[in-house]
């Protein structure tokens, strides 16, 4: 009875500093990990004491990067993994090798021994995937060129674990006893392996069967246990355990539950990444700090502004913009939560002295607690330093919201206008805003995607938006965002191809397909062109079209199984046929 009090009193204590500090700090403008860093220096045994044993919790809350992993797996397919590939092996190989190398060297000249030297610059290496996907996902940067560079680093950073750990045990003083079990590839082999097959064979039917029971608690507690399943599996053989759910992500990409999902999962991935930032800002060494301030920091911003040139440069190598160079830099600039693993196993194996060890441990934390201040800087002086405006307020409200005011939305605009009802213009090209304004429309400069865009400009008293976005993923996530948030405020949204109309049906919406009309116009000219007679072409693309939009319907369960949908589709265009025989000699005939 006491643990259980003891665990609601810790709990309660968590629960009160992230819901105090982490508003806070967002209000300020200085984003969610700063706030969770910051609570859990306070209530940590370095400063208020109110937690004991923060090694316990941050085993436990790194789960949380586990989650965070998955999910971000669900939203790619493989596809897009493989054209990551170059920068995975090229980018993200350069970044592990060129970091130690620079590092170690320079600690050696330090004069640390060359083992000490070679650990300090692989603990280095590593950034830190939950502050640096975080803050990616936070600011909608993930999906920029950028973004996605920062994410094959650090998904390379996961993938060097067993090499890593092969270095450790070889230069460990008594390596011989270290007990590396050479037989680790060939178990992580068949472990990748055995999750690639039972998430093609096995995990469809059992998941089918488990959302036919209807209970809603049971599909989380499925997708829980599935996470923790891939998890222990993957540590079992010594692989990284986000790596091992990242790729179970990735296979369940195509899955007609991944939705279903990312809703379970999502709630509890956000509760154990705010436990995973207080853990580690519970772990920085607050008397360690005070008495060496200039070590600590010193160290700690050198360290960073290394990483930094060393990954703009590498930017400038792979030919990205100064944005994506700049965000790549700065994102992942901090030494990771596996510098903690690497050290400690090094401490374990006395390849480092505890003195070491502890000043080591006390930069990583600093160094975590820059990132979010670099990324404060990038938001708030990158426009201005790229040439670029900062985006315009909107001091009115309407009840309709366009977002993306090009050739589509502008159609839209006209329309409304004609007939006295008023709508908010936003677009995220300030060419176009200034042109559009030329004409007299009142445009805004912005990007409709992001949540505090969509505030400002009402969408919570709104009664209908309009998306009309050039980018496709942000429309679906911004459909996503406003479904979730804002249940009552109609969509009306534009679909670039037949791919993304599916995205949005699966959001129960009904998408405008940007070309499908007038293809059928186009369609309908030919069918005049070649002899049809009027009322003969009406029908025909009358047909064709009911046709299309109800086979769109029938595919939208099948469409990642491609041999079905090739059935289908085949079958369809013989369905087509014969009606549209039947319906010429019908109309023959009167």
């Amino acid at each position: 009875m006491h643990s259980t009090s003891d665990f609601l009193v810790q709990a309660a204590i968590y629960l009160s500093f992230a819901i105090i500090l982490v508003p806070l700090f967002k209000r300020l403008g200085l984003g969610s990990v700063l706030g969770y860093l910051i609570a859990g220096i306070l209530l940590g045994p370095y400063a208020l004491k109110l937690i004991a044993d923060p090694e316990q919790v941050l085993h436990f809350a790194e789960f949380g990067v586990v989650l965070m992993l998955f999910l971000i797996g669900l939203e790619l397919e493989s596809q897009k993994v493989w054209e990551l590939r170059k920068l995975l092996f090229g980018l993200g190989g350069l970044q592990v090798t060129l970091t130690i190398t620079v590092v170690g060297s320079i600690a050696y000249l330090m004069h640390f021994s060359w083992q000490e030297a070679l650990i300090i610059g692989m603990g280095v290496a590593m950034s830190s995937t939950a502050i640096g996907l975080t803050a990616l996902i936070e600011k909608k940067q993930l999906h920029t060129p950028g973004g996605q560079a920062a994410f094959a680093t650090l998904l390379f950073q996961d993938l060097s674990v067993i090499p890593l750990f092969m270095v450790l045990a070889l230069i460990a003083p008594h390596h011989a006893s270290t007990g590396f079990d050479v037989m680790a590839v060939g178990k992580a082999i068949a472990v990748i392996v055995a999750i690639i097959f039972a998430s093609r064979t096995l995990l469809p039917p059992v998941m089918r069967v488990i959302a036919q029971t209807g209970l809603r608690e049971m599909f989380v507690a499925f997708s829980l246990l599935l996470v923790i399943g891939v998890s222990l599996a993957m540590q079992s053989v010594g692989l990284s355990m986000a790596l091992g759910t990242f790729l179970a992500g990735v296979l369940l990409a195509g899955s007609e539950y991944r939705y279903e999902l990312r809703l379970d999962i999502e709630p509890v991935k956000g509760l154990l990444l705010g436990l995973f930032f207080i853990s580690v800002g519970m772990t920085v060494d607050i008397s360690l700090v005070t008495q060496q301030p200039g070590l600590i920091f010193g160290f700690a911003l050198l360290i960073v502004a290394i990483k930094m040139v060393l990954l703009m440069g590498l930017g400038q190598v792979f030919k990205y913009s100064l944005r994506d160079k700049l965000l790549l830099g700065l994102s992942i600039s901090q030494i990771g939560e596996f510098a903690f693993v690497i050290f400690g196993l090094a401490l374990s194996q006395e390849s480092l002295s505890r003195g070491s060890y502890n000043t080591l441990n006390a930069i990583v934390a600093v160094s975590m607690l820059i990132t979010p201040l670099l990324l404060l800087l990038y938001d708030r002086f990158l426009t201005l330093q790229c040439g670029e405006r900062p985006r315009d307020a909107i001091p009115e409200n309407n009840n309709v919201i366009i977002a993306g005011f090009g050739r589509f939305g502008q159609i839209v605009g006209r329309v409304l206008l004609a007939k006295g009802i008023s709508a908010t213009l936003i677009d995220n090209d300030p060419n176009q805003v200034d042109l559009t304004r030329q004409f007299g429309w009142r445009c805004y400069y912005g990007d409709a995607s992001r949540l505090d865009v969509l505030e400002e400009a009402g969408i919570g008293s709104a009664k209908l938006l309009v998306i009309a976005l050039n980018d496709t993923h942000a429309t679906l996530e911004m459909a996503r965002l406003v479904k979730e948030r804002w249940p009552q405020v109609d969509i009306v949204v534009r679909a670039r191809s037949r791919t993304d109309a599916f995205d949005l049906r699966e959001l129960d919406l009904q998408p405008i397909r940007e070309t499908f009309y007038s293809s059928l116009e186009a369609a309908r000219q030919a069918l005049l062109v070649i002899g049809e007679t009027a009322t003969a072409a009406n029908h025909i693309i009358q047909q064709f079209e009911k046709h299309d939009v109800e086979q769109l319907e029938t595919t939208l369960k099948i469409r990642h199984d491609r041999k079905a949908l090739s059935t289908v589709m085949a079958q369809g265009r013989e369905d087509l046929k014969a009606l549209l025989e039947s319906e010429s000699s019908l109309i023959d005939k009167t």
